[in-house]
């Protein structure tokens, strides 16, 4: 099975590490324009190097940008004003009490993890729609299914997602355009390393046996008993992105090694 992807341009939101990183990768591999998105120029300009020595040839540009912001959704908008894939990956995550979330914090994870994707899909889905061609894709969470009691809030916005992407693959319905969700589970991206650093030390491990360790503890449903790779994540991304992918839409894609425990 070949993905072809060439004459695409794809942008991919918070993509200058992790599973955004690797998404952009194997977008590029598969012989897109890869347009990769962060804050910071030199964290962009970082990302950009790596893609095209990592996949010679290929064309790839970066665009920095705050997208959780109007503002940083314009930016994006002037520097690549169409796309024919956009993959709304972008989002922030961390353990906090229910009970000491100030109403700030609760903003700040539905500005970056909610409305970043809102915004850039009422950006670029008109011009899909137009061409009869386009691919959405939301970075959910199996998170949005089993909410997780130590961070209630990021859970909410996962769930928010799917919602989104639920509601907007029926407002494209028969255009050729399809808006999918990917719900990853613990996937050992640099924001779950850093995570487990202080823990790893602390008993010992590498970084790969803490991972291990968190979901036999904190998410014990898993088949897969260890954390996911961000490639491992990618490759059903770039599957939903792809041509061979055209009867899937309004779906929740499950890349979660079997932590959500039901059939459907």
């Amino acid at each position: 099975m070949k993905i072809d992807l060439s004459k695409k341009t794809a942008i991919v939101s918070g993509s200058t590490v992790g599973i955004g990183f690797a998404i952009a990768k194997r977008l590029a591999e598969c012989g897109s324009v890869v347009v990769v998105n962060g804050r910071k120029q030199d964290s962009v300009d970082k990302a950009v190097a790596a893609l095209k020595k990592a996949v010679p040839g290929a064309t790839v540009r970066g665009v920095a940008a705050d997208l959780s912001t109007a503002a940083g959704t314009a930016v994006l908008r002037k520097a690549e004003p169409t796309a024919d894939i956009l993959i709304n990956n972008m989002g922030i995550f961390g353990p906090h009490d229910f009970f000491e979330i100030p109403d700030e914090e609760w903003s700040r994870f539905f500005d970056v993890n909610v409305l970043s994707g809102v915004r850039l899909s009422r950006e670029y889905l008109p011009s899909m729609v137009s061409k009869g061609w386009g691919r959405v894709v939301f970075i959910s969470s199996e998170s949005a299914l089993n909410i997780p009691v130590e961070m209630i809030h990021y859970g909410v916005t996962k769930t928010a997602n799917l919602a989104v992407s639920r509601g907007l693959a029926k407002r494209v319905a028969g255009t050729g355009v399809t808006v999918n969700a990917v719900l990853p589970g613990p996937t050992l991206s640099e924001g779950v390393e850093a995570m487990l650093k202080d823990s790893a030390a602390k008993a010992g491990q590498s970084i790969e046996e803490a991972g291990t360790a968190f979901v036999r503890e904190h998410r014990s449903s898993s088949l897969l008993q260890r954390m996911a790779t961000p490639e491992e994540v990618a490759n059903l991304v770039v599957y939903v992105c792809s041509p061979l992918a055209s009867a899937t839409t309004g779906a929740a894609l499950r890349v979660d090694g079997g932590v959500v425990d039901t059939l459907a």
